[in-house]
């Protein structure tokens, strides 16, 4: 069955560079978030760069024309009835994640697939409540989702092969490259990028080098983004998140400990671009 109608469940950064993907790709979307501003500042954000490039002739009139039309908001998850593809973007909490599952499952026609974008929490473990865990997969985008190609695609022991092949035929519609992976902690990118980000972090802690040193070192190693930059793009308090939540499910294997520099930042509220300060301050006039 083809799917023509995607849900996203959480207005975020995540979610609204998701539903940004798949407006640019045909598909009717709908974005739902319990924050009526959220959804206000999504709808905004996903204007302004239908704009920026059909201006810069990176998208065609008819996509952009597309995407203008084919957006449905609300707060309510009702609006995802006829989706045939929900994707859950909240926040990082399984018991949250659960019980958006059980509303959703009441609301959706049986085939439809329910897919989380989490980035750390065992799609095993999201899934051994639902009355169909079989429809339910792991779809996770990397910031910022319409432009990054990677989707890691994560079966759960339940998931059916029809639901990952629909999945994977979803996500390279998107223009993007999915790669099937097991579900650990991290998954596969998460996990290996995990030493990315905590080894400058001790870096700078033991006053070896500035932050400013570590992330020039590294882009001219040919990184194109350091790792301070990057936690930044992210969101410096999602990334400790999920540090956090690998450490946790790894046994508190040192390895991946967080770091109290970012738990620092994260207190003062220095959350990266979208706080305007994080490692680096930001003018959103130049962003």
């Amino acid at each position: 069955m083809d799917i023509t109608h995607i849900g996203i469940v959480g207005a975020g950064t995540m979610g609204r560079g998701i539903a940004l993907a798949c407006l640019l790709n045909g598909y009717h979307v709908t974005l739902s978030d319990t924050h009526a501003p959220a959804l206000e500042s999504a709808a905004q954000f996903i204007e302004q760069q239908v704009t920026t490039l059909l201006a810069k002739q990176r998208i065609t009139s008819d996509q952009a024309t597309h995407a203008r039309s084919a957006l449905t908001t609300g707060t309510n998850l009702e609006v995802h009835a006829n989706d045939g593809m929900v994707i859950e973007s909240i926040i990082e909490n399984r018991e949250r994640k659960v019980e958006l599952y059980a509303e959703l499952e009441r609301i959706l026609s049986p085939s439809a697939i329910i897919g989380t974008n989490t980035s750390s929490i065992s799609i095993n473990a999201l899934s051994a409540d639902l009355l169909r865990p079989e429809r339910f997969v792991g779809i996770h985008f990397f910031n910022p989702a319409h432009i990054m190609k990677l989707v890691e695609i994560i079966p759960s022991l339940h998931t059916s092969t029809e639901t990952i092949e629909r999945s994977c035929r979803i996500a390279q519609q998107l223009g993007k490259v999915p790669i099937v992976v097991r579900d650990v902690p991290g998954f596969l990118v998460n996990r290996v990028v995990r030493n990315y980000y905590n080894e400058p972090q001790r870096i700078v802690t033991e006053g070896a080098a500035t932050i400013e040193q570590v992330d020039r070192l590294l882009e001219a190693a040919g990184f194109r983004m350091g790792p301070f930059r990057l936690m930044d793009l992210i969101g410096v308090d999602t990334n400790l998140s999920v540090t956090k939540s690998v450490f946790e499910q790894y046994f508190f294997e040192p390895r991946f400990q967080p770091s109290r520099l970012q738990q620092a930042y994260v207190d003062a509220g220095l959350h990266g671009r979208k706080s305007g300060r994080g490692f680096y301050p930001y003018d959103d006039s130049k962003q």
